[in-house]
């Protein structure tokens, strides 16, 4: 007797193969599937097969079942993703974005994303960032940001930044969810080690990107920006590279995880004594202080979100009050921070920040 089959959509072969049978119609874009744990090895085995929509279909039954984690387990380990490499090549434009999809399904989940790095399919699935389809190089930075996730993830990213930071540059027109998601990549990378990144210019490619009317990017650039200024060479370089009055006007942009990308900026490039001089020339010191300003009526989620902004700003205004005219001028601005310092404050890292600014706005010098 046969193997009986269902479609991706749950449906037996025997229902779909009688059009009108309680309403069922064959569903010709995905590939009937065998039951339980037959059903993975089954459509792997079809990739193999000649023809393009044979395959396609394949993938597209794939993608829906391997939603369920233990579906995903068992394509883990059961060695099927390597097979997925010759699909790389496919000369079929969609079988290939099927296949960066599979794989962004897969990688969803923390064992997904350590099986795919313990493969081989890392580097030929970078050079799709190259591909004619911009549905392929959308899947392909998505399996990458899905990497990046993992420390160990953005450790083997770290060989592909400068061809990241290559996309940067050349992709200006690209739409708006592959450069998010192509800055918040290079952002985890950065994170980890910003040399990479800082020796392709990485400073000069994000400021412009500060500037894009989308708040998403602005947003991840910013955050990018901020992973690049730990370092002293990424302060310098930001200091350099005329970066700061683009970060003055982002501290008052509408969007608060911008706003507070920004701050972590100036938080970490007011540590050297260049950082701080172009900042007070800058005046940055009165935008800084207009930002602790606390409404009576804000929300506590928006008070929650605003935290991150608080802190940085709270720490750059500090380093800011160790140079003598930082130190002048927040003397006549104690009332805001002591609000910010006192039992009205009801968090506690808010509270302890702005009690060390005060410390050393009010030490003797």
């Amino acid at each position: 007797m046969g193997e009986r089959k269902v479609s991706a959509a749950g449906l037996s072969s025997e229902a779909v193969d009688r059009p009108g049978t309680d309403g069922c119609e064959l569903d010709d874009s995905r590939a009937p599937v065998a039951f339980g744990r037959r059903a993975v090895p089954q459509l792997f085995d079809q990739l193999k097969q000649p023809g393009a929509a044979r395959r396609r279909r394949a993938l597209t039954s794939l993608c829906d079942l391997l939603h369920h984690q233990d579906l995903i387990y068992q394509a883990v380990t059961g060695g099927y993703l390597e097979k997925m490499k010759i699909l790389f090549r496919d000369k079929d434009p969609s079988v290939r974005t099927k296949t960066c999809e599979l794989l962004y399904i897969v990688t969803a989940h923390s064992f997904g994303r350590q099986a795919l790095l313990a493969s081989a399919l890392l580097p030929p699935l970078s050079k799709l960032l190259d591909d004619s389809s911009i549905s392929c190089r959308r899947n392909v930075h998505r399996v990458l940001k899905h990497l990046s996730l993992l420390p160990a993830g953005s450790r083997a990213l770290l060989s592909l930044v400068p061809k990241l930071m290559l996309k940067l540059q050349e992709e200006k027109d690209e739409e708006e969810e592959v450069q998010v998601l192509l800055l918040s990549t290079l952002c985890c990378c950065s994170r980890l080690d910003p040399v990479p990144a800082l020796a392709c210019d990485g400073i000069p490619l994000l400021r412009h990107k500060l500037s894009h009317p989308s708040p998403s990017v602005r947003r991840e650039a910013a955050a990018a920006m901020m992973a690049l200024s730990v370092c002293e060479d990424g302060k310098w370089k930001v200091c350099e590279g005329a970066v700061l009055p683009v970060l003055l006007n982002l501290l008052q942009d509408k969007d608060v995880e911008v706003q507070a990308n920004a701050a972590g900026v100036v938080m970490y490039t007011v540590i050297i004594t260049r950082g701080k001089q172009l900042c007070l020339e800058l005046g940055f010191i009165p935008v800084l202080l207009q930002l602790l300003v606390r409404k009576s009526e804000e929300e506590e989620e928006r008070r929650r979100r605003r935290k991150a902004l608080t802190l940085y700003t709270l720490r750059a205004l500090t380093s800011l009050g160790e140079a003598p005219l930082g130190r002048h001028v927040l003397l006549y601005q104690l009332a805001l921070m002591r609000e910010r310092s006192g039992e009205q404050e009801d968090d506690q890292d808010v509270r302890q920040a702005a009690q060390t600014a005060i410390r050393v706005i009010t030490r003797v010098p």
